[in-house]
């Protein structure tokens, strides 16, 4: 079914960190002729101009909302701007991920300089701890072994499930009941992750990487203290990050939850792996801005360094690539894909009973 040219070509180099860019198939494959029509149809050219007037509304955003906070004074109000914050610190972090995986600019040093601004500054998230461990998920989505999104907290797989022992097992066999509550942590969890890396990986610019970490926190936790009482503070923070890290798993959880999990040193070819592991989900502008264009989730995958606003100009020719193909293009409602990941979640939780 697939040439062993094709299988080489998506796999990565494992001594290193990947990049997207290791597991792009060869000149000639499928993907390759897929390719060729996108870049034709100029869908790979930057969108300076649209990215420029996204980032001034974002920016307008999130300085709107610390005015507010400051404005509200020491209040419960204060909970209204925790909110709005929340949903702009992930459009902050939808930029920075954009941003890493160049997007954006053409040079590389310019897409960093903008994913420290937007990540480790704006919202105290590490863009080189995030591209180095995002890439590993591009390069093998939903593999077993290889993929970091599915070597976490939770088992995308029977096998994976029965391995669990004590506690671990327990959050196997619930997992679907416990995956929303779970996402309530997820922002302390990767704020602790950022400043692991800084402090134990070898980041390229540890030393901006991790004092723009710091200033987001000195800044964060000054503004908040010096408004609002001790308690209303820590009411505050508990709102604000909650819904920030739940709104960015609500964001990730249509993408790849229930679809097709490969094994441990699976050699599916490039563009299948791409297909195959990933979910689109429909909808109108008001989705693809909600969802940071991820809804896009197929074309993103294909095409990582595409810019954001080419992604839904580049859906029907993907489409039409996979239909002639033969290769089964998933993409459903936000509900329908919430519902599916679950009952996959909640499937592979028996497995454990």
């Amino acid at each position: 079914m697939i040439e062993m040219t094709q299988r080489r070509s998506a796999s990565i180099v494992q001594s290193r960190v990947p990049s997207v860019r290791d597991s792009a198939p060869i000149r000639g494959s499928e993907y390759a002729v897929l390719m060729r029509r996108v870049r034709q149809a100029g869908l790979l050219d930057r969108r300076l101009r649209a990215y420029g007037l996204r980032t001034a509304l974002t920016a307008a955003a999130f300085f709107g909302g610390w005015a507010a906070l400051v404005a509200i004074g020491d209040s419960w109000w204060s909970l209204a701007p925790a909110v709005f914050l929340a949903a702009i610190f992930s459009q902050l972090a939808f930029l920075g991920h954009d941003a890493g995986h160049r997007q954006i600019f053409g040079k590389r040093n310019a897409n960093y300089v903008y994913g420290l601004i937007a990540g480790n500054l704006a919202t105290g998230l590490s863009i080189g701890w995030w591209t180095s461990n995002h890439n590993r998920h591009h390069a093998h989505p939903n593999t077993e072994g290889a993929d970091p999104d599915v070597s976490g907290v939770l088992a995308h797989s029977g096998e994976r499930a029965m391995t669990g022992k004590g506690f671990r097992r327990f959050i196997f066999r619930y997992q679907a009941w416990l995956f929303f509550p779970m996402l309530l942590l997820e922002a302390g969890s990767l704020h602790f992750s950022s400043v692991r890396a800084v402090v134990k990986w070898p980041l390229r610019h540890r030393f901006w990487e991790g004092a723009l970490l710091a200033a987001h926190a000195a800044g964060y936790l000054a503004t908040v203290f010096l408004v609002l009482s001790p308690v209303k503070a820590l009411v505050f923070i508990a709102v604000q990050q909650g819904l920030f890290g739940l709104y960015m798993g609500c964001t990730f959880a249509p993408n790849h939850k229930g679809m097709e999990v490969f094994p441990e040193g699976d050699n599916t070819d490039f563009l299948r792996r791409q297909v195959l592991s990933s979910r689109n989900v429909r909808g109108s502008w008001l989705t693809d801005t909600a969802l940071g264009g991820l809804n896009y989730q197929i074309e993103h995958h294909l095409f990582p360094s595409m810019p954001r606003p080419n992604l839904r100009l580049a859906q029907p020719i993907v489409m039409e690539f996979c239909a002639e193909r033969g290769v089964p293009y998933a993409e459903t409602t936000l509900l329908t894909s919430y519902t599916q990941a679950l009952t996959h979640l909640n499937a592979v939780g028996r497995h454990t009973r």
